[in-house]
């Protein structure tokens, strides 16, 4: 994969904690809401972002269309008195499908397809779950979003998302990145091929 190179900063934002998330259910493309901890991480990630750029108001902001991400975007730009509503929604940011598998934990996943889930284990990467999406293909969904970047840039979206964006860029060999822990309420900042979390 040839690395993209970003000229301007870009500042990620997972969603906050949803109740599958906690669970540890593959949420995938199921439109799960923000518990109170997820509203909490928004308005954390709010703060990060206020602290990290005074100019925040002049950034541009895009958001994944699936509703715990634009949740996490409105908190986020209401405890910055931003305008509510006044950002991007690209569908090309929405999270990495897990098809037959959404709903279920890893565990019940590895119990019922132990096959299917060691081929995954191998290759987390290039790995196709049934009637899913594998990161290779969410990389190419994401990389025209990111290579249409214009100025510094707030995403809100997804950990699938995140991890993709670290192998687009380079901050993360491709194997590696499908396997990063991806943090609710914190930044994770990239620039050139660097990512730092804040």
């Amino acid at each position: 994969m040839v690395p993209l190179s970003l000229p301007h900063r870009l500042v990620l934002v997972r969603h906050g904690e949803t109740d599958w998330n906690r669970e540890g259910r593959l949420q995938g493309g199921q439109d799960i809401p923000l518990n109170a901890l997820g509203r909490e991480q928004a308005a954390e990630a709010a703060g990060r972002l206020k602290a990290l750029e005074p100019g925040f108001a002049g950034l541009d902001y895009i958001c994944s269309p699936m509703g715990r991400a634009r949740e996490t975007m409105d908190i986020l730009r209401r405890d910055l008195d931003l305008a509510a509503g006044a950002y991007r929604v690209d569908d090309r940011l929405r999270e990495l499908t897990f098809g037959t598998w959404e709903g279920f934990t890893w565990r019940e996943i590895r119990k019922a397809e132990r096959e299917q889930a060691h081929l995954r284990e191998r290759d987390k990467w290039g790995f196709v779950p049934p009637g899913g999406e594998s990161y290779r293909m969410l990389a190419e969904r994401v990389r025209p979003v990111l290579a249409g970047l214009e100025r510094e840039t707030v995403i809100v979206s997804h950990g699938g998302v995140a991890r993709a964006i670290l192998a687009l860029v380079g901050a993360v060999a491709p194997q590696k990145a499908a396997m990063v822990e991806i943090w609710q309420g914190k930044l994770l900042v990239v620039e050139g091929d660097r990512a730092d979390w804040l």
